[in-house]
């Protein structure tokens, strides 16, 4: 029998599975290293508390 997940345990399940489905789609269109590379630059912005601020940096 599985434990019941908490609302927030369903929440981030949903998160996991949409990253999972992006990875997929980023890796057959372009490769696994610019799957692995946006990936990583999309965490980087998160720790610098630039998230949403992409299009200041990409140009």
């Amino acid at each position: 029998m599985k434990p019941e997940l908490s609302t927030e345990e369903q929440s981030k399940d949903r998160f996991f599975a949409e990253l999972a489905e992006v990875s997929k789609e980023m890796v057959e269109a372009h490769g696994k290293d610019f799957a692995m590379g946006a990936l990583v630059l999309a965490a980087r912005w998160i720790a610098e508390g630039k998230f949403g601020k992409a299009e200041e940096n990409i140009h």
